[in-house]
């Protein structure tokens, strides 16, 4: 059977592994455990709530194919700390797109109105724990509303810092005025072409910002061609291979990134993150590899790289 979520944070190609086991996203490693405990004896084959052929093997599927995984990410020290990497990440797109976002439950639409947030979203993930799993059936429901609940959390309590907008078009004189000290009847100036990698920039910037994100990557991959050392096209291909979950690419593009240009401000937010979450120590910015070989090196930050698929992983 094929579990497939498309509302809250799974919307953005991310498996809301909080969502499956009811917690809060800011919820320890004691707590998951403990719900992911309780969780296990509702699903069970073996347990007394599944009184027909029908509900052992529903329950079982998603404890194998939701619950489990969900425990596995968020109880590992490394998956762990790559998970919430990405879903801070998500946070502050979030807090970007926030007038964009559609809600689709009165609880959602509660939580963005309310004043007291935390309280209002911890009671309310506490309150539908209670009965999750009592229905095999309704099960999706409530982790769909759960995760939209998470979306607004992290909509609401997101980070401040984000990653900076891309630099804005050279300035165009308007037909009719004049720049300060220049002659009125001097004529404006023409606009500046963008060079053809500029182009394939601003081409990947829009896609990344519609999560298109393989897309992205293919018009940063060519811009690379062209101009191998152009520091924010590694910036930027970094930035793709995070959400894609692939966090050692990211690492890689972030070190080249920071070898050319030692301010660039998204590889410096960045970088120190991947590292860690690699468990790594922050390197010297040493390049170690080359547009030419960028994509021959396999992730294997963990089964399906960080978002289970940043944005990632196939659903199930």
């Amino acid at each position: 059977m094929s579990f497939k979520i498309d509302r809250g944070l799974f919307k953005y190609d991310f498996i809301d592994h909080h969502a499956v086991l009811c917690v809060p996203v800011d919820a320890d490693v004691k707590e998951i455990r403990k719900r992911y405990l309780k969780i296990a004896r509702r699903l069970h084959p073996d347990s007394s709530f599944t009184e027909n052929d029908a509900q052992k093997q529903l329950g079982n599927e998603l404890l194998s194919k939701l619950v489990n995984p969900a425990y596995e990410k968020l109880s590992g020290d490394r998956t762990r700390a790559e998970y919430i990497l990405i879903l801070s990440q998500i946070g502050k797109r979030l807090v970007q797109e926030s007038t964009s976002v559609i809600l689709n439950t009165d609880l959602g639409r509660e939580l963005a109105d309310t004043a007291n947030i935390d309280h209002f979203y911890k009671s309310a993930i506490a309150k539908l724990a209670q009965t999750q799993y009592d229905s095999l059936e309704q099960a999706l429901q409530v982790i769909a509303q759960v995760s939209e609940l998470n979306l607004v959390y992290l909509m609401r309590s997101g980070s401040k810092a984000s990653a900076p907008p891309p630099p804005s078009a050279q300035p165009k004189v308007q037909s009719g005025t004049s720049e300060p000290n220049t002659p009125k009847n001097t004529p404006p100036a023409p606009a500046k072409e963008d060079s053809i990698v500029e182009q394939y920039v601003r081409r990947a910037q829009s896609l990344i910002d519609k999560n298109q994100f393989a897309q992205a990557k293919v018009e940063l991959q060519d811009a690379l061609k062209l101009e191998p050392k152009n520091s924010r096209c590694h910036s930027l291909i970094a930035m793709v291979y995070l959400r894609q979950n692939q966090l050692k690419m990211a690492k890689i593009h972030f070190d080249n990134a920071l070898k050319l240009d030692p301010n660039d401000e998204i590889a410096l937010q960045w970088k120190p993150k991947i590292d860690k979450a690699l468990g790594q120590q922050p390197s010297d910015h040493k390049v170690t590899s080359s547009p030419n070989n960028r994509d021959k090196q396999p992730d294997k930050s963990g089964s399906g790289g960080l978002f289970g698929g940043l944005f990632g992983g196939k659903k199930k």
